[in-house]
């Protein structure tokens, strides 16, 4: 009997574990085929919630954050761009890259949370940062991101001119760190298990079979 599976995937736009997390839950849920009906449900959280809109060099940005040389963020880049190519993604971010403010991004995930097409608009966004390098705090970028993701434009740019669901993003990523949640990718299924990291299609499987075994 196919079990119903409700996932929160707690993420940012600007995250490169996130997008290889996703990849491997997706081909997790593919693999164990009608044995869960899964519902995914994108939630807020900001890496870098302070960040202005003008955004900051990535090497530059993680030396002061994390102490790191640019010869240690070249390698760990590397290291990400082959973990998303195994799950089907290209990733171009480089020494010239930059970190972005995402929060209007989360305000429109939320609204296609409601509308429909969030899992799309979700998948838009990565592209967009990831492969083709604009930002995620661009409300141009972020109206064509939605409109590629088969949204309405007009009512994407609505949303963000307006300052729409500014309380109710701020909520959620306030809930999810009561919570516990302090990095992401963090997947919760059924409010009750927790899969931490961008971990592989293979780690995913055995706990959904394990869950619906359960369930």
């Amino acid at each position: 009997m196919t079990k119903p599976l409700k996932i929160d995937f707690v993420s940012d736009v600007s995250c490169p574990w996130c997008i290889v997390g996703l990849g491997g839950l997706e081909t997790a849920l593919e693999r164990v085929g009608d044995l869960v009906e899964a519902e995914i449900h994108f939630q807020p959280f900001e890496l870098n919630p302070h960040m202005p809109p003008e955004g900051q060099n990535i090497v530059e940005h993680i030396a002061e954050k994390y102490g790191a040389t640019p010869e240690q963020s070249a390698a760990n880049r590397k290291a990400i761009h082959e973990r998303a190519a195994s799950v089907g993604f290209t990733m171009k971010t480089s020494e010239t890259s930059r970190i972005y403010n995402t929060f209007d991004a989360h305000r429109l995930l939320h609204w296609a949370g409601l509308v429909g097409g969030q899992k799309a608009l979700k998948r838009a966004l990565f592209d967009a940062y990831f492969t083709d390098g604009l930002s995620p705090a661009d409300h141009d970028v972020l109206v064509a991101t939605a409109e590629k993701a088969g949204l309405d434009g007009a009512a994407a740019r609505q949303v963000l001119s307006s300052g729409q669901y500014t309380q109710e993003v701020r909520e959620a990523e306030r809930a999810w760190h009561t919570a516990g949640i302090s990095s992401v990718p963090a997947v919760i299924i059924n409010d009750r298990y927790l899969i931490s990291g961008g971990q592989p299609a293979e780690y995913f499987e055995r706990a959904l079979r394990q869950i619906a075994a359960e369930a």
